[in-house]
């Protein structure tokens, strides 16, 4: 899954970032207004996390813009503004949570679970296809009852396939969930990544078509 942190503290962001990063996130780091609103405009996210007091454009005012063009991704402001109005102001610009700093990060965590679950209809953290479970905040795979050990590129795969189960997922979708948009993108590791997911999960259990990707649930 791949959020939008928009961040000027060079510190703070760097660690928000690793602590993203580390919970099975791909991370895109923006440091002002215009640089978020131009990631928004060339990438899709499943949650934006925005600050207030940015350079630039300031957070509300990025917050107005992206729900001005219809981008209905979910919006989690953290800042340090923690008046009862500034939060008001920040929920009537279309913000759809708001943590104050200092904030603990489990608690962020657990706030971008909640969003991406309301985006897509779900009421658990459990993805299941087949025999199949995927526990999105454990970050733990089963197959039948036996417990699956995957890496971390494997997980993120596999999250992208089991949440679009049943439709196929190109490749060039598949890299942009494993790679930053600052990271390069090695040539074969998707086709490394399904091979090894084909061998713990049942070589049937990915689909491949040419021209289309790769599909689970069918």
């Amino acid at each position: 899954m791949k959020l939008l942190l928009v961040e000027d503290d060079a510190m703070l962001g760097a660690a928000m970032k690793r602590g993203l990063e580390k919970a099975g996130y791909v991370v895109d780091w923006a440091q002002d207004g215009d640089e978020a609103l131009g990631g928004l405009s060339a990438q899709a996210y499943e949650t934006v996390i925005l600050d207030l007091s940015l350079p630039q454009v300031d957070g509300i005012e990025v917050l107005k813009r992206m729900r001005a063009r219809r981008d209905t991704t979910p919006v989690i402001i953290v800042t340090a503004r923690g008046r009862g109005d500034q939060k008001i102001d920040g929920l009537d610009a279309g913000a759809d949570d708001y943590l104050v700093k200092p904030f603990d990060l489990d608690e962020l965590l657990a706030r971008i679970r909640a969003q991406i679950r309301r985006a897509e209809g779900r009421v658990n953290d459990v993805l299941r296809v087949k025999d199949v479970a995927l526990d999105i905040g454990a970050r733990l795979v089963r197959r039948g009852d036996a417990a699956v050990q995957l890496t971390a590129k494997e997980l993120r795969v596999l999250d992208v396939l089991m949440r679009r189960a049943g439709r196929f997922v190109s490749k060039d979708d598949l890299e942009n969930a494993l790679y930053d948009a600052a990271g390069g993108v090695e040539s074969n590791t998707i086709e490394v990544t399904i091979y090894a997911l084909r061998k713990k999960l049942g070589t049937d259990f990915i689909l491949t078509a040419r021209g289309l990707g790769y599909m689970v649930g069918k």
